[in-house]
């Protein structure tokens, strides 16, 4: 055994295999950055240029790739309020926020931080305890699935608190749009009005721009249209502390578990996983105010949860051939392409080359950690560009962006629409998030609820019967409770106020 973990170890550090690692990464954080350019594009992009290669320098640049575009995607999110990746859409709730404020830079070095922190423990996590941590996995069926979703939508309570009923406005808006094209069950089209573009549903990567870019770039608009003259922003030379960075580590923690186990559960992924845990540190935070006015707190958890997801999406890929999200099923090509299956027996007949793919990770987050604390200072500058200047820029990522994962016109118009809708919703203070949640959720919530009523006969107890399911379940209502409680006694404060006026 020792003699394995010796092999697979020279095995992932050949010069080949670190410089493969390296250039992944670096190719990774530019794919991240550019908004639209997702680590989807990316893996799937590099595969071909891997064929040639030994199994070890393939997939030390595939996962290479994999976590740099996911730390990458939080850089434009927080500098010009553009999230380079679905993974970052939560990055949005802080890190713009401490840009305004003139701390990009403290922002940026604790995303790196946070992205390197998520990484490592599920990495560790993944060497140790994958086996075991899969066969819980593989007791999620229908029921348990609706139960995560379900939870997960619950966020949108934590994230709309003091605005509730605009939050739930937001999200069922978000659940309408996810409906649109096939019915996942029965074939049916919905809501596509007879075209063949929405048949296959709205793509999340335009929407996902056009709300939080464009819309950005709109607003900018009307603020030059005003007379408002667009200045740089302010930045700071100070990065992050060591005390600030240490009054993180319960929210780095809890980001890291959450992502881990996220990650772990089939075709969830890391936005999920960054909203839960966003949501599980403000619930746990002794400073819940600051949530949403620049939280560095709220941002470590948000990026630890992300990066986390890579670690525990590989655990039931490699132990059961089952990808852990988008990118690993890409990945899992790429394995079969090099002639391996993965599952059980892959851990038997190739435990070397195993282990040195756990090693190629952990190597991974060492470069992304590396390039990111050497580039930082470097991505902060962007925020001195001035606005006229900026926007014109984010503009044509945005069209580049929406069009390159498909090459399809009709993104461009996805990407439109979203955009007027981002400026409408802004502008009326409904916030974004509950909605982009919402179509991310919607998929696992309708076709496991679905599923489950069709196996279990209409039996509805069935959520509540079953452990896990009924751990979700009953956890989502304690918060909605919460919330709804929290909200009630802000009514009646308010009504108390103005009776004795």
């Amino acid at each position: 055994m020792f003699d394995m973990f010796i092999n697979a170890f020279n095995s992932a550090t050949t010069l080949e295999a670190l410089i493969a690692n390296f250039i992944g990464v670096a190719l990774g954080i530019v794919f991240g950055a550019l908004p639209g350019l997702t680590a989807v594009m990316g893996v799937a992009l590099l595969i071909p240029l891997t064929f040639g290669f030994p199994p070890v320098t393939a997939f030390s640049a595939l996962l290479g790739m994999y976590c740099g575009a996911i730390y990458a995607g939080s850089i434009t999110a927080i500098l010009v309020s553009t999230p380079g990746t679905a993974a970052a859409a939560a990055t949005m709730l802080e890190g713009p926020k401490l840009t305004e404020k003139g701390e990009s830079l403290k922002a940026l070095e604790m995303t790196t931080w946070a992205s390197f922190i998520g990484g490592i423990f599920s990495c560790f996590v993944l060497t140790t305890i994958a086996p075991q941590l899969a066969v819980f996995a593989l007791d999620f069926s229908a029921p348990e699935y609706f139960a995560l979703g379900l939870f997960g939508l619950t966020i949108v309570a934590s994230l709309s608190e003091g605005a509730l009923l605009k939050g739930c406005i937001s999200a069922a808006l978000g659940l309408l749009i996810a409906m649109i094209g096939m019915d996942p069950l029965s074939g049916d089209m919905r809501m596509t009005f007879g075209s063949i573009n929405l048949m296959s549903g709205v793509a999340l990567v335009p929407a996902l721009v056009g709300l939080y870019a464009l819309s950005q770039v709109l607003v900018t608009l009307e603020s030059i249209l005003k007379g408002t003259t667009l200045n740089a922003a302010t930045i700071s030379r100070k990065g992050v502390t060591f005390s600030e960075f240490w009054l993180c580590k319960k929210a780095l923690l809890l980001g890291s578990v959450i992502g881990t186990f996220v990650g772990i559960i089939p075709a969830t992924g890391s936005g999920t996983a960054s909203f839960a845990a966003y949501s599980e540190t403000k619930r746990h935070s002794k400073h819940p105010e600051k949530f949403g006015n620049g939280s560095i707190e709220g941002l470590a958890a948000t990026e630890s949860a992300n990066n986390a997801v890579t670690g525990g999406a590989l655990i039931p890929l490699l132990t059961l051939g089952v990808p852990g999200d988008v990118v690993t099923a890409i990945i899992l090509g790429a394995l079969m392409i090099q002639g391996l299956t993965p599952g059980p027996l892959l851990f038997h007949e190739q435990g070397t080359l195993v282990y040195s793919i756990f090693t190629a990770l952990f190597l991974s987050n060492l470069f992304m950690l590396v390039c990111g604390l050497f580039s930082v200072r470097i991505f902060a500058k962007i925020v001195r560009i001035p606005g006229g200047i900026l926007m014109p820029i984010v503009s044509t990522l945005c069209v580049v962006g929406a069009y390159a994962l498909n090459n399809n016109n009709f993104d461009l118009i996805s990407l439109i629409f979203f955009g007027g809708l981002g400026y409408v919703l802004t502008k009326a203070s409904i916030p974004l998030a509950p909605l982009l949640l919402a179509m991310i959720l919607s998929g696992i919530i309708e076709i496991n609820f679905r599923r489950t009523i069709g196996l279990f006969n209409n039996d509805y107890t069935v959520f509540f019967t079953r452990p896990i399911s009924a751990f979700f379940v009953i956890v989502s209502i304690l918060i909605v409770a919460r919330i709804l409680f929290k909200e009630l006694k802000k009514y009646r404060n308010t009504v108390h106020g103005q009776e004795s006026l």
